[in-house]
């Protein structure tokens, strides 16, 4: 999935709802994000991370 399909996917949920991460040991909030930018030729990644508060 890229940038532009998770904008789009996430335009069609309720813009109260809280976004989540699911992971090994559960789900967790996110809590934010980074680019991690590429030289190679590889596309960008954006990177969420979890709340670690939780």
């Amino acid at each position: 999935m890229n940038v532009a399909q998770l904008i789009a996917a996430l335009q069609t949920m309720p813009q109260q709802a809280v976004v989540l991460f699911e992971g090994d040991g559960g789900y967790s909030l996110v809590a934010g994000m980074n680019l991690e930018k590429n030289t190679n030729g590889l596309p960008d990644e954006v990177i969420l991370f979890p709340d670690m508060n939780e």
